[in-house]
């Protein structure tokens, strides 16, 4: 079993950046990638952004290319970030960080490759 817990999420005026967290503990077989996906107001979750098991590789979404930087400090670290800079009031939504443990730690954008979500932490961006 892992788990997985966000942390950095709060409110920020447009143009602004915040980073968010995803600490993981508990232990799992295999290679697993780690992705970050939001599900805005009255929306749907969708992806944001996956990092390879490697490090290696990453899939960003075409709405946060260039904006958000997922990654890890190193490949031992057990927590992962994402860098949101030039926010917009359309990325406000809750964030989740999910490890894809199906794989063999290939970045993959799908959410029913992730076997494991955290919990969520909130991201307001005001206009």
């Amino acid at each position: 079993q892992m788990q997985l817990v966000e942390s950095g999420g709060g409110s920020v005026q447009g143009g602004g950046s915040l980073t968010l967290s995803c600490t993981t503990s508990g232990s799992i077989f295999g290679r697993y990638a780690m992705g970050w996906f939001r599900q805005g107001p009255g929306k749907e979750r969708e992806f944001v952004a996956v990092l390879s098991w490697s490090g290696g590789r990453t899939i960003y979404a075409d709405s946060v290319k260039g904006r958000f930087t997922i990654g890890r400090i190193s490949a031992k670290d057990t927590t992962v970030y994402l860098q949101m800079n030039s926010l917009k009031p359309e990325d406000t939504a809750v964030y989740y960080c999910a490890a894809d443990s199906y794989g063999l730690g290939e970045a993959r954008t799908e959410e029913r490759f992730f076997a494991y979500w955290g919990q969520g932490t909130q991201v307001t961006v005001s206009a």
